[in-house]
């Protein structure tokens, strides 16, 4: 039985104040994580933004948006290794109707 695949959005924050170069490794990092898992269907690198508040009294992050497709099971641990990731600002997961 093939197994389910569903659409997900990830918008992810890190902080600016890691420099190009460690930005530059987690969009990688995470890139592979989500390549190993599922498929990747689009990947925006939309930069250095102002934030709508201070988080971690910090104005500005590196957003980052990317659609991908995965199992079920995927996103959940997605999530978790993006909370305990330093450099991470704020993550979300939605899942992208059909």
């Amino acid at each position: 039985m093939a197994k389910l695949q569903a659409n997900y959005e990830l918008m992810y924050i890190i902080d600016v104040d890691l420099g190009e170069e460690q930005i530059a490794a987690m969009v990688e990092k995470f890139k592979t994580l989500i390549e190993t898992h599922g498929t990747i269907n689009e990947l925006e690198e939309m930069g250095k933004r102002k934030l709508a508040y201070l988080i971690n009294d910090k104005p500005d992050g590196y957003y980052v948006l990317v659609k991908f497709t995965s199992g079920p099971e995927f996103p959940a641990e997605l999530d978790r290794v993006m909370k305990i990731t330093d450099g991470i600002m704020r993550s979300m997961i939605t899942v992208i109707g059909e």
